[in-house]
């Protein structure tokens, strides 16, 4: 038998050391985000109790996007940690699907959010924003009346007018707005009520002046909605970028912790044939006796 030279055996023991790593790697990491998903299903748990509708409305992608974290964790967790080939496959499976589900939510987010924006008003700080310059699959979303009733109820809930429904006209030739605050507080700059015949925006008839009517039935605050959407949309897009260069890198060490799981298991590094003994298959002694049975009746 060929005995194994003093480098072959460095270098075996520098590839067992970075087995060792990247499943220590893969148990930390895998912990770490164990540990996360804990606070936000509890979140998620929190909200259903309350009776709030914004927080209701937000409770069941928190669960979700929690338990998947969770059940991904465990299954990662155990696999890099004991050693278990067929949960780390399973872990890997699910990372590529979660990889390639969070590229094209990105994608996606790129697209939808790229129209829009506000349109200066001459001698004010803040922007006004028109419904039909975002995107027509924003638009649908907002002009649903069931998704609509529930965030204007949200807005409503929040008090974003309680302040600018006291300004002057001073404060609204110097302070700024918020998107939500510059299309639901208050009518369009356009509109005039001093008796004009000429045809105006039909957010001008919509106007209340109501604490609790304003301009929340505009197409101005659904576009001050949308306006905020989209600014938050590219945020976590640009969030959804660094995660995706951070699984990526996850998903290139977990794959490091499955050959290290299959050398465990078969007692070489994974993708080497040493085979030295084969061992039979659980029918080989059954196949052998009905064999000699056969040869001793002819």
């Amino acid at each position: 038998m060929k005995h194994e030279t003093h480098t072959e055996q460095l270098n075996k023991k520098k590839i067992l050391k970075m087995y060792r790593f990247s499943n220590t790697v893969i148990g930390l990491l895998n912990l770490f985000t164990l540990l996360a998903s804990i606070p936000i299903i509890g979140a998620g748990l929190w909200m259903a109790r309350s009776s709030t509708t914004c927080e209701s409305f937000l409770q069941t992608p928190l669960l979700v996007v929690g338990f998947i974290i969770l059940i991904i964790s465990l299954t990662g967790f155990i696999g890099a940690c004991f050693h278990v080939a067929w949960a780390l496959w399973v872990y890997l499976l699910v990372m590529i699907f979660l990889i390639g589900a969070l590229m094209s939510l990105t994608i996606f987010g790129f697209v939808v959010t790229t129209q829009g924006g506000g349109v200066e008003v001459p001698g004010r700080m803040y922007k006004e924003y028109r419904l039909d310059s975002y995107s027509p699959w924003l638009r649908k979303r907002i002009e649903d009346p069931h998704y609509w009733m529930t965030v204007k109820t949200c807005i409503l809930g929040s008090k974003t007018c309680a302040k600018v429904v006291f300004w002057t006209p001073v404060d609204y030739l110097t302070k700024d707005m918020s998107p939500i605050q510059s299309g639901c507080c208050k009518p369009p700059s356009s509109c005039n009520y001093m008796g004009t015949t000429l045809v105006q925006n039909p957010d001008c008839y919509l106007w209340r002046n109501d604490p609790n009517g304003l301009c929340y039935d505009c197409d101005s605050c659904k576009a001050g909605v949308l306006e905020e959407v989209r600014r938050d949309w590219h945020k976590l897009s640009a969030l959804n970028v660094v995660m995706l260069v951070f699984l990526i890198g996850i998903y290139s060490i977990g794959c490091c912790a499955f050959r290290n799981t299959k050398r465990a298991e078969t007692g070489y590094p994974y993708g080497k044939n040493r085979i030295i003994k084969v061992h039979p298959r659980w029918d080989f002694h059954w196949w052998r006796r009905w064999h000699d049975w056969r040869h001793q009746i002819y």
